[in-house]
């Protein structure tokens, strides 16, 4: 219902460093701005790309002078640009409340047992998606704030000044301990201005108060949450004063003469036929999330998509300005950095469509299942409803010894491999026929990690190993989280029509009685017999470091011998020889 006509062109240097970048299928132009913070300027605000630097809304004291805060229980702010080439634009500016504890009501909270507030990636990702209306009748439109950018300040927020609860980011840290949750940088939405009032304000305006105001505000607020379900997508706290009437529909309501007969009852009515027309606009997309039946249909989708592209991820795909390919030991990646972590993703394989299902935002709050007593080692779904596993890297970590054997011995000597050496012995194994599970990506946070390094060999084993800008791959001062995928059969095998496939340790087995004691020590003796003739030092793994996998029908997968197909499940203690 809105839109920018200004070709305004942008202000900012052309030297400004400039990168398009893809993000949950939303493109942004990324530049640094004048004061060293970020700025990701969608389709919409790139053509006013001048007026959205900072210098022209944000700084002070032009942003405490002018901004006039909204209602609502966020910060959320209406603040005028300056003028710029004889332009100026009304901004709507909220902060993203991602890590904060949810404030809705009981009755709201036991609709929505786990709403969270969206990332400002996924908040202007559901609000394009919305826009679009792909999903349900073509004839309801769900029109929105135009989506201008994303704006990341460079000043780091110290805890108490990030406004989220410290209880909330202790959860997410029990559940994902090493996993970078963003707690102190501050995202900026920047939405244009609907040039209009909301419901309850017209009502409000025309003297349509108490009883007479509720008899019109209920119904059509359920007239736009059945409009927004009809396409897919609930507002977790949806209030009437999220429906927006534009200027010239309130003007026409304001406009009835007073001396009209029954002047209430016209306006009431053009209220409920604008809305009944779908005329109308929705603000505020902080807990936008999908309906279940639109959420399993996107789901799908994408896990069938996925699948597609994992079967051709050697294949080379056109990549956008921000990703690039690179070898590591002999693997090629998709590597690019992750903008909401400040942090870097190596994905396996050369296609670039599969880079955004490994981004930290699309499995790191999904509910996880701690797979090991031992290590970080995690299984979860993704939001795109992938099957994963992911596991916090133990480089630089010295192995801890219960006894001194010869095996234990030999596992100090040699030391944790880095994930990019797990990588490449995987790939090496799965080439020379050996099953191991699929390795899919690395990520490195962008925060520091906390504990010191003790083993500091593979650092300097790999200080050869740089980037484009001759930055180190493998960082002393960060964490690694290697992903794989969570064996439930091979990419053929998912892809087709077959039941997926149950994994289990050679251990699990044997503790419920699927294997004997016997055949679980022979699995293993041969799978090390396999990698030695392979050219692999296997002699560390350990019967939890295999896998075999069960049909429906609780039958042991086998190899073509009818021998029971045996897996590799972790290559931190492999060497090659």
């Amino acid at each position: 219902m809105s839109s920018i006509t200004s070709p305004l062109s942008s202000s900012i240097s052309p030297a400004a460093f400039e990168t398009l970048v893809t993000v949950l299928g939303v493109v942004y132009v990324h530049r640094k701005t004048r004061n060293g913070g970020d700025i990701y300027l969608t389709q919409f605000g790139l053509p006013v790309a001048g007026l959205l630097e900072p210098s022209n809304w944000y700084e002070d004291p032009w942003f405490s002078n002018k901004r006039q805060r909204l209602k609502g229980t966020s910060a959320v702010y209406r603040v005028p640009t300056k003028m710029v080439d004889g332009v100026a634009l009304d901004l709507v500016v909220k902060n993203c409340r991602v890590g904060e504890d949810v404030p809705l009501d009981t009755h709201t909270l036991m609709q929505f047992m786990n709403t969270e507030f969206n990332s400002p990636w996924e908040e202007f990702s559901l609000t394009f998606e919305m826009r679009e209306g792909r999903y349900g009748p073509r004839r309801i439109t769900t029109s929105t704030q135009l989506p201008l950018a994303i704006y990341v300040p460079p000043e780091t927020m110290q805890l108490w000044q990030s406004g989220r609860s410290t209880d909330k980011l202790n959860r997410i840290h029990a559940k994902h301990p090493g996993v970078d949750v963003d707690i102190l940088k501050q995202y900026k939405l920047i939405y244009q201005w609907i040039r209009g009032k909301d419901v309850v304000e017209t009502l409000q305006d025309v003297g349509i108060t108490g009883e007479a105001a509720d008899a019109v505000v209920k119904p059509v607020t359920l007239k736009v949450i059945s409009d927004m379900a009809q396409k897919g997508f609930y507002v977790a706290d949806m209030k009437p004063v999220h429906i927006i009437l534009e200027e010239k529909q309130v003007n026409l309501i304001e406009s009835i003469r007073a001396d009209s007969p029954d002047r209430s009852k016209a306006q009431t009515d053009l209220i409920t036929g604008i809305i009944e027309a779908g005329d109308y606009s929705v603000v505020d997309y902080e807990l936008l999330i999908r309906t279940p039946e639109h959420e399993e249909q996107v789901k799908s989708q994408k896990r069938h998509a996925y699948h597609d592209e994992q079967r051709n991820r050697w294949r080379a795909t056109q990549l956008p300005s921000h990703l690039g390919v690179m070898e590591i030991m002999g693997v090629p990646y998709i590597h690019g950095p992750v903008e909401s972590t400040g942090g870097h993703l190596w994905v396996v394989g050369r296609n670039g469509q599969l880079f955004d299902y490994f981004l930290p935002e699309r499995w790191r709050k999904t509910h996880s299942w701690k797979l090991s007593e031992k290590t970080d080692t995690y299984y979860t779904f993704t939001k795109d409803h992938i099957h994963i596993v992911w596991k916090i890297s133990r480089v630089g970590e010295t192995v801890i010894v219960q006894n001194n054997d010869d095996r234990n011995q030999k596992a100090v000597e040699y030391g944790y491999n880095s994930p990019f050496e797990e990588f490449s012995i995987a790939q090496y194994l799965s080439d020379k026929g050996i099953p191991t599970v699929y390795v899919r990506a690395i990520y490195m946070p962008g925060s520091a990690k906390t504990e010191q390094s003790t083993d500091r060999r593979r650092y300097e084993s790999h200080s050869h190993l740089v980037n484009s800008l001759g930055e180190p791959l493998l960082r002393e001062d960060r964490n690694f989280i290697s992903i794989r995928g969570f064996f439930n059969g091979t990419d053929s095998w998912v892809v087709g029509s077959h039941e997926l496939l149950k994994p289990m340790s050679l251990s699990q087995a044997e503790a419920e009685g699927i294997i004997s004691a016997k055949n679980k020590t022979h699995l293993r003796e041969a799978m090390i017999e396999r990698l030695a003739n392979a050219g692999v030092d296997g002699s560390l793994l350990e019967t939890n470091d295999l896998i075999i996998s069960l049909d429906n029908k609780n039958n042991i997968t086998t190899t073509e011998d009818h021998l029971p197909e045996v897996r590799i499940c972790s290559f931190e203690l492999l060497r090659r020889l």
